[in-house]
C-alpha cells in the first residue's frame, strides 16, 4: 500500500512542474475576461490622467491602451509559461511582475509612439516626475491585477480540491456499503443452506452448487462505483436462481429489464436487500409462495427501479397509515447508497400492491457516478 502511494505521488511531481499552459490550464474564457477587464482599467486610467493633466482623452486613451494591454499580455502569458504553482514559485512572481511591467511600460509606450509618430523618450527627459509617477502606477497596477487573480485561482483550487474530496469520500462510502452487503447476503443464505442440509441433502448440494457460482460471477467483478444495469439483472437473476433451488415453486420470478436501459449505470448491488426481503417477508410466509418482479423503465427522465412480489404483504398496521419498521440491516443500506450516491434527489418508496404483496420503488436521475481515472489517481494521492 506504502509502495503504490509513493509512485503515485511521485508520478505527479511531474506534472505539476510543468507550465499552467502544458498543464490545460488556460482558459479562453479566462483570457478574454481577463482582458477586457484591462481594457475597461485603462479606460479609467486615461480618464483620469485627463480630468487632472494637460493632455487630451483621445492622446491618453491610445497610450493607456498601449501599455495597459502590453503589461497585461506580458504578465497574463509569462504566468502561463514561466508558472506552474503560485505557492511553490512565488519567487518567480516577484520578477515577473515589475520585470513584465517594466517591458509592458515601454513597449506600450513605444507602440503608441509608432501610431501617433511622436516620441516618449523626449517626453521622459522632460517630465521625469511624471514618467515615474506612471511607472509606479503602472507596477502599483500589475502587482494588484496579479494578487487579485493569484487569490482567486487558490480560492478556485482549494475549491476543487474540496469537491474531489467529497467526491473521494463519497466513493469510499458506496464501496464500503457493499462490501458491507455483500457478506450480509452470504450469511443469510449459509443459514439457509444449514437448514436445508437436514432436509433435503440432494438440494442443498445444488444450492451450494449454485452459491460457488453465484460469487464466482460477483466477487471476481471489479470493485467499481457502478456497473451497467444489465449487470445488476444478471446478479439477481443468479440470486433467485439460488433461491429456486431451496423454496422450489413456491419462487416464481421474471425480470424486465427494457433494451435501451441495459447500459444505464447503477451502484452494484443496489437491489439485492429488497430482493431479499421479498422472499423473506413478503413469499417465505406465505404457504403458496408467489411471484417476484423486478422491473426498470423511464419515468420524466428519471430511472425507476421496482422490486413487487404477491407475497403475504405489508403489516396491517403499515396499511392503516403507520409508519414501516426500517431497522433491519435492508432497507436502511438501499437508503444509505442512495443518499451517498445521488443525494436527495433519490428516492425509495415501499407500497402494497393493490392485488396482494408489497412494492419497493427506487428512483434516481441519470449520474454517470463512475469517476475518471484521473479522479481515482487523485483520490489516492488525497488519501496519501
Amino acid at each position: 500500500m506504502a509502495r503504490e502511494s509513493s509512485s503515485t505521488l511521485s508520478a505527479s511531481v511531474p506534472t505539476r512542474l510543468k507550465p499552467l499552459f502544458l498543464q490545460g490550464g488556460f482558459s479562453l474564457h479566462g483570457f478574454i475576461a481577463r482582458g477586457v477587464a484591462s481594457l475597461v482599467l485603462n479606460t479609467l486610467i486615461a480618464t483620469g490622467i485627463t480630468v487632472f493633466g494637460d493632455h487630451e482623452f483621445t492622446l491618453n486613451l491610445l497610450y493607456a491602451q498601449c501599455i495597459g494591454v502590453s503589461i497585461w499580455l506580458i504578465l497574463d502569458v509569462g504566468r502561463l509559461f514561466a508558472i506552474s504553482d503560485w505557492e511553490v514559485q512565488w519567487r518567480r512572481v516577484v520578477v515577473l511582475v515589475p520585470v513584465g511591467t517594466l517591458i509592458g511600460y515601454v513597449v506600450g509606450s513605444l507602440l503608441g509612439d509608432w501610431i501617433m509618430h511622436k516620441e516618449t523618450l523626449q517626453f521622459w527627459m522632460q517630465e521625469p516626475r511624471k514618467t515615474l509617477g506612471f511607472l509606479l502606477m503602472s507596477l502599483g497596477l500589475g502587482a494588484g491585477g496579479t494578487y487579485f487573480y493569484v487569490n482567486r485561482e487558490r480560492l478556485a483550487k482549494s475549491r476543487t480540491t474540496e469537491q474531489m474530496a467529497l467526491r473521494c469520500a463519497s466513493e469510499a462510502r458506496l464501496k464500503l456499503l457493499e462490501t458491507q452487503l455483500e457478506p450480509h447476503m452470504l450469511f443469510n443464505t449459509l443459514a439457509n443452506l444449514r437448514v436445508l442440509i437436514g432436509v433435503d441433502p440432494a438440494r442443498a448440494q445444488q444450492m451450494l452448487d449454485r452459491l460457488n457460482s453465484y460469487l464466482r460471477a460477483t466477487l471476481s467483478g471489479s470493485r467499481a462505483t457502478t456497473h451497467p444495469l444489465s449487470a445488476e439483472f444478471d446478479r439477481l437473476r443468479d440470486y433467485l436462481e439460488l433461491m429456486a433451488v431451496r423454496m422450489g415453486p413456491r419462487l416464481q420470478y421474471t425480470l424486465d429489464l427494457p433494451d435501451a436501459l441495459r447500459n444505464e449505470p447503477v451502484p452494484p448491488l443496489l437491489l439485492q436487500p429488497l430482493v431479499e426481503n421479498s422472499i423473506k417477508h413478503g413469499l417465505e410466509p406465505k404457504v403458496a409462495g408467489g411471484c417476484i418482479r423486478l422491473r426498470a423503465y423511464q419515468d420524466d427522465g428519471r430511472l425507476v427501479l421496482e422490486v413487487s412480489d404477491t407475497g403475504v404483504g405489508l403489516p396491517p398496521a403499515v396499511l392503516a397509515g403507520g409508519a414501516l419498521h426500517e431497522t433491519g440491516f435492508g432497507l436502511a443500506q438501499v437508503r444509505e447508497r442512495l443518499a451517498t450516491a445521488y443525494g436527495p434527489q433519490a428516492t425509495l418508496e415501499i407500497a402494497a400492491n393493490n392485488d396482494g404483496g408489497a412494492r419497493a420503488t427506487v428512483t434516481f436521475p441519470y449520474i454517470n457516478l463512475e469517476p475518471d481515472p484521473s479522479d481515482e489517481r487523485a483520490c489516492r494521492i488525497l488519501r496519501s
